[in-house]
């Protein structure tokens, strides 16, 4: 989810007053750079030759390649699709040419997680046309592209969504994607799955991550209920508008005859685990894996609630952290947390690749050639440590 940085502080504050807080990540940074025509003015004809990221499957609580073996996302997020449009500032923040992927593959990086905002894929009137519809579908295809032809597995996920809600840790009180939202609404975000699962089913390298960080018990205090808004949507407590459940993108995915794998985050923004194995949505393509945000100022963050909530369900699916960070500049924090995963053989993904204030929320890099901050060094480090090209 992201703020305005002027609300920052403010809103960290205000969270972290509420039991089982988990505050917003990322505050917006001061500017973005980037158009829509600087996007597709990168041929992939000039991309370096590049080994082709895998095919995946589930097989049990692994992710495998076709010829069966083991393989672990690991990488990064590249912010800004979520933001950038809807702000009337571009498409993305910062350069998305073939440099600065080869910049990322750079850190040892295998996965690249794009987060999406469903009004600019749709092309709802409220966004400047130069950078929604058509123009915003073929630039996110286009870096898709890119990230293949670096051998980096993309992550196409929902940040933004449509329905004002003004409730318990509000981003924004317009009914716009114009920021993070308790839920996903079923008025546009199943139509934007059946969009992107159609643009993207005949890529089965390609991963979708359905909903960046579900927060629907901020807005009801009753943790089943809670639970049963996040897996079947309608009318759920404290939400002024119809919310889609997991269940239902899930099959808005499916019905397009998309088999690629999903990833599905639980509560408290994608820190709460919980329950997730008890709700999970049924997938008639047994390609399901779950989503797990983590971060320093999180309320589960630490070993032993990682061992309680996200352990059990790493036993029994695969388990992508999509966001790990945290905010001092420093990496002692995302250190533990990438030892902890290794030890489970699971995924982890940077938040974020964006050269913003580390301090103000976690970014990685001060430039786009790849340059770490002092905590994006760890994350480059253990990287290559891990997964040498």
């Amino acid at each position: 989810m992201r703020r305005p940085l002027r609300l920052y502080a403010l809103a960290v504050a205000a969270v972290l007053a509420l039991p089982g807080a988990s505050p917003p990540a990322e505050p917006a940074p001061a500017a973005a750079v980037s158009t829509a025509s600087s996007v597709s003015s990168v041929s992939t004809a000039s991309s370096a030759p590049s080994a082709a990221p895998p095919q995946l499957r589930v097989e049990g609580n692994r992710f495998v390649d076709r010829a069966g073996a083991p393989y672990r996302l690991l990488g990064v997020n590249r912010s800004g699709a979520e933001f950038s449009c809807v702000q009337g500032r571009g498409i993305f923040d910062g350069p998305v040419d073939d440099a600065s992927v080869a910049a990322i593959a750079g850190w040892g990086a295998n996965t690249v997680r794009v987060p999406l905002n469903e009004e600019c894929w749709l092309g709802t009137a409220n966004i400047d046309p130069r950078y929604a519809g058509a123009a915003y579908t073929s630039a996110v295809r286009d870096y898709v592209r890119r990230l293949m032809a670096h051998g980096l597995t993309p992550v196409l996920e929902l940040h933004w969504s449509h329905g004002r809600y003004t409730g318990p840790s509000a981003g924004c009180a317009d009914e716009h994607a114009s920021c993070q939202k308790p839920m996903p609404d079923r008025r546009h975000s199943p139509a934007f799955w059946s969009s992107v699962a159609g643009a993207f089913k005949d890529t089965p390298e390609v991963v979708f991550d359905l909903f960046n960080e579900p927060y629907p018990d901020r807005a009801t205090p009753d943790t089943e209920r809670a639970w049963t808004c996040w897996r079947d949507g309608g009318n759920c407590p404290g939400i002024g508008y119809e919310v889609a459940g997991m269940q239902t993108l899930l099959d808005a995915v499916r019905a397009t005859g998309a088999r690629n794998p999903v990833l599905v985050g639980g509560l408290a923004y994608a820190n709460d685990l919980s329950r997730w194995t008890a709700y999970a949505p049924k997938d008639p393509a047994g390609n399901l894996a779950a989503a797990w945000h983590v971060y320093n100022f999180n309320a589960c963050a630490d070993e032993s609630c990682w061992s309680r909530t996200p352990g059990p369900v790493a036993e029994r699916v695969p388990l992508v952290a999509g966001e790990i960070g945290e905010n001092t500049c420093a990496h002692a924090f995302t250190d533990r947390v990438m030892r902890w995963l290794d030890g489970r053989r699971a995924s982890y993904l940077g938040w974020t690749w964006n050269t913003w204030d580390c301090a103000a929320g976690p970014a990685l890099i001060r430039d786009y050639a790849g340059t770490p901050t002092a905590y994006g060094v760890g994350l480059r480090d253990h990287l290559r440590a891990v997964n040498p090209s």
